[in-house]
């Protein structure tokens, strides 16, 4: 990082959401002028300003200076002033106004403006109101200066400070003395070592209540975040705070104790465990539980003998032509006689078969809803079933704006049946905004494959529903003639089975290169995805071909795969415009990922607007917009979004992905570099995540060893969760 100093000539651009500024600038001692590009919302033309940051050689601007940070100050000659003053920064004050009020005041105008704001009407043609206007004015964008000097001197990055002043205003510095760790709670990008790192220079103890009791909600948190947790037993969560905080054991037992009594954490015993919520996840988990059981009981029974359905379900086998299985037969049996119903099984086992019939089947009693947790799950199920089908979000009408959802208690969805598909995603407050939406008496079908990872977000909904043994559950374990034809299918289920897949017929839809280093391993992959597998199977390698990796880290993880494979398939290149944000290069034409929940983001489709882009949504970049670094992104669905300089942290490459993030989305082809890993994260049930991923091809690409450690490790990372419990009736 280096220091530039100069004056500030012109403003060029600025983005007034993101405050993207590209500003004009010369330097000391220098009569050559350089651009300085970054989030730089109150530079001013006239200001002298110190630049952090790095020079650069852009392809069409030539020279700049990328800035990481800056400081500016008033200007102190008659032109800089004058430039100042003329920027339009200050209400009332325009080109003309601004010479004139330097004519009159000369390089003081300045400190006129600010301590005998009076004096402007000395000046030819401004008057008490527009004197007012302007010192007003002129004082609000000094308050705002100091407040982003101030939060940018504890290290805060200008798009942070600045999302912080708007939420805090004139307030903030009051704000942060009093309680920096009020961030974590109340601005988004915020964490609790942010911060704790802010509360630090400020003089704040180690010991500080504030900075306690923020640590532990911290790690309850996390554990949500990152672990999937409901709740964490309390001995557990004080050796986490007390880790986190650098505290004794005892002290943040106390602390956990008082926030408990104060209902800021719920403590409620869960078996064995004296589990400790947040009160959010208490009560999703609660609602969740009552509601299920609701609908469960809601539902009037079929007034129909067993044989009178089962005629039923014949009728609709012949009129589409299938032949059911006596498990998928239980399972239409249970969609039509029960309020709630489960249906799970692996690939080839006819899930969708089973779909088919059960919409047939109820759509008698009325309005059925296909819905899914993704915008490609849902895609997937509208092709498979003939009928509309749409991502959860958008049945229950998202709004955005944080008005959450149209659609509740008070205005649930018109609907008789809901089907919802790949349930194993759904995580704890999706499920339980779905049945605050669904009306008593609604028929919920949930499908999806239990031996599948668990939802990104919180919670175990699908196996804690299963594991209940309250509602209504068909497995489905039987694979289908045409299915056994796939070694997909035949390796998926083996491998769940813990048995080694077959791996040795080079001719079939699954197979495995041998690598032994992880640069081998790259290089096959890079190979098989650039041009051996379109060669082969006609693929195309971006929409058609998806790597994954078990790791985000190391040669063969996610972050090291994406960067080989943008360079071999998306190279830069003379006239193509690109953008970079923390070492990421995003071109135009890459695939790209959404890699957290945005619910206010804008989209059209055509015609339509709505808004909510959502974790694990996979596009492709149409447009980069050098100047504003903005991007337009469109999603497989046909959404197109934009996305500014203050969103490009929600944006990952997605050439190769974690199995995590391709819950939900079926690929044509599936390639996979197995070498080696953590025992946590090599686990025989993310391997038959990512397998169950492919439609027409799997390869596999590494050491034997490895996959077969895999199949060994039957390790399932325990979730802390009591939704099990709560729907037995035993909380």
């Amino acid at each position: 990082m280096s220091k530039f100093e100069g004056t500030v000539e012109d403003i060029v651009f600025r983005n007034d959401q993101n405050g993207w500024t590209v500003a004009s600038v010369k330097l000391d001692g220098d009569r050559s002028r350089i651009s300085a590009v970054g989030v730089m919302p109150f530079l001013s033309a006239g200001e002298h300003a110190i630049f952090d940051g790095e020079l650069t050689e852009h392809k069409d601007y030539g020279k700049q200076i990328r800035v990481a940070s800056y400081e500016a100050t008033r200007p102190e000659t008659r032109s800089g002033v004058e430039r100042f003053l003329a920027s339009g920064l200050i209400r009332g004050i325009g080109p003309a106004t601004a010479k004139l009020i330097v004519d009159t005041f000369g390089a003081r105008a300045l400190d006129v403006l600010e301590s005998q704001p009076e004096r402007l009407m000395e000046v030819s043609g401004i008057g008490p109101k527009r004197a007012a206007m302007i010192a007003e004015s002129f004082a609000e964008q000094n308050d705002v200066r100091n407040t982003m000097i101030f939060l940018q001197g504890y290290g805060l990055s200008p798009a942070l400070s600045m999302k912080i002043y708007r939420a805090y205003g004139d307030t903030t510095e009051q704000v942060l003395r009093a309680n920096p760790y009020r961030l974590v709670d109340e601005i988004n990008g915020v964490g609790f070592r942010t911060a704790d790192g802010i509360a630090m220079s400020m003089g704040f103890g180690r010991e500080s209540e504030f900075r306690l009791r923020s640590g532990v909600k911290y790690v309850l948190s996390e554990a949500a975040g990152n672990g999937g947790h409901m709740y964490l037993p309390r001995p557990l969560l004080i050796q986490r705070a007390a880790e986190i905080l650098g505290a004794d054991a005892a002290l943040a037992e106390d602390v956990i104790r008082g926030l408990v009594l104060e209902g800021q954490l719920i403590a409620q015993r869960v078996g064995e465990d004296d589990a400790v919520y947040l009160p959010a996840l208490h009560l999703a988990e609660s609602e969740t539980a009552r509601l299920l059981l609701r609908q469960v009981s809601s539902v009037r029974q079929a007034d129909l003998s067993r044989d009178e359905a089962l005629q039923r379900i014949a009728r609709q086998e012949e009129k589409l032509g299938v032949s059911l299985c006596d498990e998928q037969r239980q399972a239409a049996l249970a969609a039509m006689t029960e309020g709630v119903c489960i249906i799970t099984g692996g690939p080839g086992t006819g899930k969708t078969t089973s779909i088919n019939v059960i919409i047939r089947l109820l759509s008698p009693l009325g309005r059925v809803e296909l819905c899914a947790p993704t915008g490609r799950a849902a895609k997937r199920m509208s092709e498979a079933t003939g009928c509309s089908a749409r991502t959860i979000h958008r049945l229950l009408e998202y709004s955005g704006d944080g008005l959450g959802f149209g659609r509740d208690a008070d205005n649930p969805v018109d609907a008789d049946v809901v089907i919802v598909d790949e349930m194993s995603m759904v995580d704890i407050f999706l499920m339980r905004a779905l049945l605050t939406a669904l009306r008593p008496g609604t028929r919920l079908v949930l499908v999806g494959d239990v031996d599948q990872l668990p939802s990104v977000g919180a919670g175990n909904v699908l196996r804690d529903m299963i594991d209940a043994d309250v509602l209504r559950v068909t497995r489905l374990t039987e694979i289908f003639r045409q299915a056994r034809q796939s070694q997909i299918v035949v390796n998926a289920h083996r491998i769940n089975r813990g048995e080694y897949p077959e791996i040795r017929n080079r001719g079939t839809d699954f197979f495995m290169e041998r690598r032994q280093t992880p640069a081998e391993a790259a290089d096959s992959v890079v190979a098989l995805v650039q041009k051996r597998l379109p060669a082969y199977m006609g693929l195309d390698s971006l929409r058609d071909i998806q790597v994954m990796a078990p790791m985000k880290r190391g040669d063969v993880g996610v972050f090291a795969l994406n960067a080989l494979l943008q360079q071999a398939l998306n190279p830069p290149a003379q006239g193509l415009p690109e953008i970079s944000r923390a070492g990421e290069i995003f071109r135009r034409g890459d695939k790209v990922m959404q890699v957290r929940n945005n619910y206010d983001l804008d989209w059209t489709r055509g015609d339509e607007e709505g808004k909510g882009v959502f974790n694990g949504d996979i596009g492709y970049i149409l447009a980069v917009d050098r100047r504003a670094r903005a991007l337009t992104v469109e999603y497989d669905d046909g959404r197109v979004a934009e996305y500014d300089e203050s969103l490009l942290e929600d944006l990952e490459l997605a050439y190769c992905m974690s199995v995590h993030k391709s819950q939900g989305s079926e690929f044509d082809a599936v390639v996979m570099p197995l070498i080696s890993g953590p025992p946590m994260l090599m686990t025989r049930n993310l391997l038959y995540t990512a397998v169950t991923r492919a439609k027409r091809l799997v390869v596999l690409v590494g050491r034997e060893s490895c996959l077969r450690g895999m199949v060994d490790n039957n390790r399932i990372t325990r979730r802390y969760s009591a939704l099990e419990r709560r729907l037995r009736g035993e909380m």
